[in-house]
């Protein structure tokens, strides 16, 4: 039946892709991803391709599962949808809940829900805001966020994110303001890591008291920075970002987008670097991508005063804490648990990973690789020595990911970083493979740039 369709003809026709140069694409047509199975995807061409990005860093435990699917249909056939507005639920949203309450960091025990990253941190946004109002503060608005933060794509999470390019198709309110990012390849220089950790999280202080300690509402972070790049934080970072968070009487939030349910080797990167957000953004791996959902864990000191002050709070979806997402939910979540996945990524398949990206540093086109978890960054670089980036930022990380793609690997292109998320389900095996394939896509790069 798929065969009937011109697909390319239809998409080109009628079909806007998200963050797309619709010239380019026009120009250069469209693959189709047909079917996937495991780790692996397939195109219309039927050309098999190993998915080092498990989807956008969220198929945690790969394509194909059936019991996704029998869920799925079992809740559509009892309750298909009803809304959560007027003192409504649902047992899959209700039982939902409490899983992510006894999963998520200690002190996360309540939870609004949604349908993407972007609408979770658009509903944090309304939350500190509404917070702040309660606690008769209501000038402490300004949210701060990080150089390639990424929040999402709607007009307030992208200018609560820190990527330049969005911001100007953003609301680039006055409310949020962004500090450098603890980007060591970047900005380290000769800096010890301890050291380099305090000047990098001095950078909040600072614009704290640049924009005035009592306007200050929120600082909201990805514990590792995933669409910017992989930028690992030096450890101890968070550690003085909490202080200073504590110091100044502002709000904490984890955007743990990526690197939720599993990705770091912990359900959540915040237990992994002892983090005790405010406020938490979870998407992605929530389903592993199966059906749409997000959601908002809230701490309770933000909730209690929700609750004890009163008033309503203006703002909701109409999928909010839909049925069919919900069931499908618990199910993902039941089968990380069941597969032991969590146990066996931090034992086995990320110290793996681990020294394998480690040494692609041997390459000459390979200015740091770097990995945490299951998130890898290798930046490709002019000269090893210095290092000399090249001067057309981009050019050559796509030269690259085209040849990955050719090579039957999908990854991504940041800047000039190739970027690795693969699913929890990997194994040592289909690691070599993505290994040996971006070894052959790098030299002919190499190749291609001299």
């Amino acid at each position: 039946m798929d065969n009937l369709i011109d697909y390319e003809s239809t998409l080109l026709d009628h079909h806007l892709p998200p963050f797309t140069d619709y010239k380019g694409l026009a120009k250069d047509g469209i693959r189709i991803i047909s079917n996937a199975s495991g780790n692996y995807i397939f195109d219309n061409e039927g050309n098999k391709i190993l998915d080092a990005m498990a989807g956008l860093w969220c198929v945690n435990i790969g394509y194909g599962r059936d019991e996704l699917a029998e869920v799925a249909k079992e809740q559509i056939l009892r309750l298909p949808y009803y809304n959560s507005f007027f003192k409504t639920n649902n047992i899959p949203a209700a039982n939902l809940s409490k899983k992510l309450s006894e999963i998520t960091p200690q002190g996360l025990n309540h939870t609004f829900f949604a349908n993407s990253g972007s609408e979770a941190n658009d509903t944090i946004i309304r939350m500190v805001r509404h917070y702040w109002a309660l606690k008769g503060e209501p000038q402490k608005r300004i949210i701060i966020g990080r150089e390639y933060g990424y929040h999402g794509s709607t007009i307030m999470s992208a200018s609560m994110g820190g990527m330049v390019d969005m911001h100007n198709q953003a609301a680039k309110e006055n409310d949020f303001h962004h500090i450098p990012a603890p980007y060591s390849f970047k900005y380290k220089g000769n800096q010890s890591e301890d050291l380099f950790a305090e000047t990098s999280s001095n950078w909040l202080e600072e614009k704290i008291l640049e924009l005035g300690k009592d306007k200050i509402a929120a600082f909201v972070a990805e514990p590792i920075q995933g669409a910017g790049g992989v930028i690992i934080p030096p450890n101890g970072y968070f550690e003085h970002i909490q202080e200073i968070c504590k110091k100044y009487n502002i709000l904490f939030i984890a955007d743990e987008v990526i690197t939720g349910f599993g990705r770091t080797g912990e359900w959540f990167a915040s237990q992994k670097m002892n983090l005790s957000p405010d406020m938490m953004t979870l998407a992605k791996g929530l389903t592993s991508g199966y059906i749409p959902m997000s959601a908002v864990m809230v701490g309770e000191k933000v909730a209690n005063t929700f609750i004890e002050e009163g008033g309503e709070f203006y703002h909701g979806f109409t999928y909010s804490g839909h049925p069919v997402a919900a069931a499908v939910a618990l199910e993902n979540l039941n089968i990380i648990e069941r597969e032991n996945l969590i146990t066996k990524v931090s034992s086995e398949t990320i110290p793996y990973f681990a020294s394998k990206i480690k040494a692609l540093n041997d390459h000459p086109l390979v200015g740091e690789a770097r990995s945490f978890g299951l998130l890898a960054c290798v930046e490709l670089v002019k000269d090893k020595s210095g290092p000399e980036l090249f001067s057309n930022v981009g050019e050559t990380g796509m030269i690259c990911r085209d040849f990955c793609i050719q090579n039957g690997l999908m990854m991504r292109a940041v800047r000039d970083g190739m970027i690795m998320s693969p699913a929890l389900t990997i194994t040592k095996n289909e690691i070599d493979e993505i290994i040996n394939k971006f070894e052959i896509a790098l030299e002919q790069t190499m190749k291609k740039i001299i």
